[in-house]
C-alpha cells in the first residue's frame, strides 16, 4: 500500500475506515442485491443525464455509473468491451453495492462517506483489485430535503485519470439534482390540479397531500374545530403513498364520524400525492350540558377525546344489546375495551371469548350461545371461508332464538383477513355496527397515563419514567401500538427495578422518531448508532470513529433517522 505519507486526508481517513470495517484488502466481496428499483425519482431524473453524457463520451474509455444512497449500482453504461469486462470483474456492475464498508476506498463509497465529490486514482484505492481504475464521484442529494440519494460516478482505467472526470461527474450531478426539481414542480402541479378540481366539484372539505406538500382548503377550516382537524389531519397519514382509491372512517374528538375518500393523482405513472375529500358520515348526540362523561372502565386507559368517543361507542352499543365489531390494528386493545365494557354494562353475565383458529370453534360458539352467555369472537378476521359460512347458520340461529338476550361481539384486524369477501357480505351482515378502534398514533395523549399502568403491570413498582422520557414515547408511531408500548415498558422494567427512567434509559428504538417504516437492516443500523452514542455520551465524532464511518455519514444518518442525542 502506498506510504501514508504521500495520501491525501481524505484518503489516508478513507483507508482507515475500510480498515476498521475488515474490507479484504485483496479481493472484497462486494453483496448482491436483487431487484433493484430502477423507476424511482433518482433513476427517472437520471435516465436523460445519462443517456447525453454517455452520447457525449461515446469514444471514450469511460463508463458511467448510478447508485443509489447505499452505494448499490443501478444503471451502468458506456464503456469500450474491454473496461466493461475488468468491471464485471471486479463485480461493478448492476445490483452490486459499492459502499466503502463494503468493498474500501473507491469513488463511490468515499463520496457517499464524506458527502461530496471525490477522485479516487489508481493507488488511492484500498483494494489491491481496484487499483487500476480511477473513480470519479459526485453525491447526488435531494434539493428539497438535503438527503442523499446516491452518486454519479465516471470510472475508466488509471492511466486514463485526469481532473476532467470529476467535473464530468460534478456537472452529471447537478443537472439530474435539477431534473428532479422539474419533476416535483410537474408533480405538485397535477396534485394542486386535481386539489382544485375537488375543491370546486365537491363543494365540502377537501385535504391534499403529497411528499413535500399538504393543503387543507377553506371549508375544511371553517366546518371543523382545531381538534378535529388535527385528528384529521393525523388520519390522513395512513394513505399517503396508497396508489389506489381507498374510503376510510374517522371518529373526530367532537363526536363527528366522518368518511374520508382518498384518489390518487398520477402524472403518468407516476404518484404525485392523494386528494381526501371528506364527508360528515353521522354525528353522535350530545346533551346540551356538553359531551357525555365516560365512565372509568377497569383496564382501559385513556382520557383523550378520540379514545373516549371510542369507549362511549362500544358503550352504548353494549347497552342496547347490539351486536359490535370492534376493528382496528393489531395491539390497539379491542379486546380489552370490549371486555371492560361487558364488565360495566352486563356484570351479572356470563361472558365467553373464543379464538377463531379455535379448533372446536362452531360447536363452542353454538355451546356458549344455548347457554345464554354473552360471547366475543377473537381474531374473526383469521377465519376461513368454511368456519364463515358454518357460523352463519350457527348465528342466524341464535338471532332467531335467543330475542336479544345475549350480546355477540367480533374484534378483526384491519386489512388481515383471508376471506374477506365472505366476512363482510356473509358475517358481518348480523352486526349493524362497527366501530374502529383508533392506534396508539392517533391518540399519543394518552401515552402518558398508559406508561404507569403498564409499568405496574410488569410487576416492578419501584421505577417511573420522567416527564423527559415520556414526551420522547410521544413522539414515536408505535406500529404494534399498546402493545409495542407494554413490550417497550417490559424491556425497561428488566433493566432497571428502581429509580427514574432517562431518554438514555430507553430501548434504541424509542430513541429515534422517524416515522418511515425501516427495513430490519436498517433497524439494526439505527439502534448501532443509538447505543454507540450513548456509549460515547453523545460525542457523534468518537461514535462514528468506533462505527467505522465518516462524521458525514453518522450525521446524516442520525437526521434519517431522526435519533434524539
Amino acid at each position: 500500500m502506498t506510504s501514508s505519507q504521500s495520501v491525501r486526508d481524505s484518503i489516508l481517513l478513507s483507508w482507515q475506515r475500510s480498515e476498521a470495517s475488515l474490507v479484504d484488502a485483496d479481493q472484497p466481496s462486494p453483496a448482491y442485491f436483487p431487484g433493484i428499483d430502477v423507476d424511482s425519482t433518482l433513476t427517472r431524473a437520471a435516465r436523460p443525464v445519462i443517456d447525453a453524457l454517455a452520447s457525449e463520451l461515446t469514444n471514450e474509455p469511460v463508463c458511467i455509473i448510478l447508485t443509489d444512497a447505499k452505494g448499490i449500482v443501478l444503471d451502468r453504461r458506456g464503456g469500450d468491451p474491454g473496461l466493461i469486462r475488468k468491471l464485471d470483474a471486479v463485480d461493478l456492475s448492476p445490483g452490486f453495492t459499492y459502499a466503502e464498508s463494503q468493498v474500501g476506498t473507491n469513488g463511490i463509497g468515499t463520496a457517499l462517506e464524506v458527502g461530496g465529490p471525490i477522485l479516487v486514482s489508481g493507488p488511492d484505492h484500498y483494494t489491491g483489485v481496484l487499483r487500476r481504475f480511477a473513480c470519479a464521484g459526485a453525491p447526488i442529494t435531494h434539493p428539497v430535503t438535503g438527503g442523499q440519494l446516491g452518486v454519479l460516478d465516471i470510472t475508466t482505467q488509471a492511466q486514463n485519470s485526469n481532473a476532467v472526470l470529476l467535473s464530468f461527474a460534478k456537472l452529471a450531478a447537478r443537472r439530474i439534482q435539477e431534473r428532479i426539481v422539474e419533476e416535483a414542480n410537474a408533480l405538485d402541479q397535477a396534485l394542486l390540479s386535481d386539489y382544485y378540481a375537488a375543491c370546486r366539484h365537491s363543494g365540502g372539505s377537501v385535504i391534499a397531500l403529497g411528499d413535500e406538500v399538504f393543503m387543507i382548503n377553506a371549508h375544511a377550516q371553517a366546518h371543523f374545530d382545531a381538534t378535529d382537524q388535527a385528528a384529521l389531519i393525523d388520519r390522513t397519514r395512513d394513505a399517503r403513498g396508497g396508489t389506489r382509491p381507498c374510503t376510510f372512517i374517522a371518529d373526530l374528538p367532537s363526536g363527528i364520524t366522518a368518511r374520508l375518500a382518498y384518489q390518487p393523482t398520477f402524472l403518468g405513472n407516476r404518484l404525485a400525492g392523494g386528494v381526501v375529500q371528506v364527508r360528515e358520515h353521522r354525528t353522535t348526540a350530545k346533551s346540551s350540558s356538553g359531551p357525555a362523561r365516560v365512565p372509568t372502565l377497569p383496564g382501559v386507559i385513556g382520557t383523550s377525546a378520540v379514545w373516549r368517543h371510542t369507549t362511549q361507542e362500544v358503550l352504548e352499543s353494549a347497552g342496547r344489546r347490539e351486536w359490535l365489531v370492534a376493528e382496528g390494528e393489531t395491539g390497539t386493545g379491542k379486546l380489552t375495551l370490549l371486555r371492560a365494557v361487558h364488565h360495566y354494562t352486563r356484570p351479572r353475565q356470563r361472558l365467553a371469548i373464543v379464538d377463531a383458529d379455535d379448533p372446536a370453534l362452531v360447536t363452542t360458539v353454538a355451546t356458549e350461545l344455548e347457554s345464554g352467555a354473552d360471547l366475543i369472537l377473537r381474531h374473526a378476521h383469521l377465519l376461513s371461508t368454511e368456519a364463515i359460512h358454518t357460523l352463519v347458520d350457527v348465528l342466524q340461529g341464535a338471532r332467531d332464538s335467543l330475542a336479544d338476550e345475549s350480546w355477540i361481539a367480533l374484534t378483526v384486524t384491519t386489512g388481515q383477513s383471508g376471506a374477506q369477501d365472505e366476512l363482510d357480505t356473509q358475517l358481518l351482515r348480523f352486526f349493524p355496527r362497527t366501530v374502529a378502534v383508533p392506534p396508539l398514533r392517533h391518540h399519543l395523549d394518552d401515552v402518558q397515563a398508559l406508561v404507569p399502568h403498564l409499568l405496574a403491570r410488569t410487576g416492578v413498582t419501584g421505577v417511573t419514567l420522567s416527564q423527559a422520557a415520556i414526551s420522547q414515547l410521544m413522539r414515536l408511531p408505535w406500529p404494534g401500538n399498546v402493545t409495542h408500548l407494554r413490550t417497550v415498558l417490559a424491556e425497561v422494567a428488566r433493566r432497571r427495578r428502581s429509580g427514574v427512567v432517562e431518554v438514555d434509559d430507553l430501548p434504541a428504538q424509542c430513541r429515534a422518531s422517524t416515522r418511515r417504516h425501516l427495513t430490519r437492516l436498517e433497524a439494526l443500523e439505527r439502534d448501532a448508532i443509538v447505543d454507540v452514542l450513548a456509549v460515547h455520551q453523545g460525542d457523534k465524532a468518537a461514535a462514528a470513529l468506533a462505527l467505522g464511518m465518516s462524521r458525514a455519514t453518522i450525521y446524516r444518518k442520525i437526521r434519517d433517522y431522526a435519533i434524539v442525542t
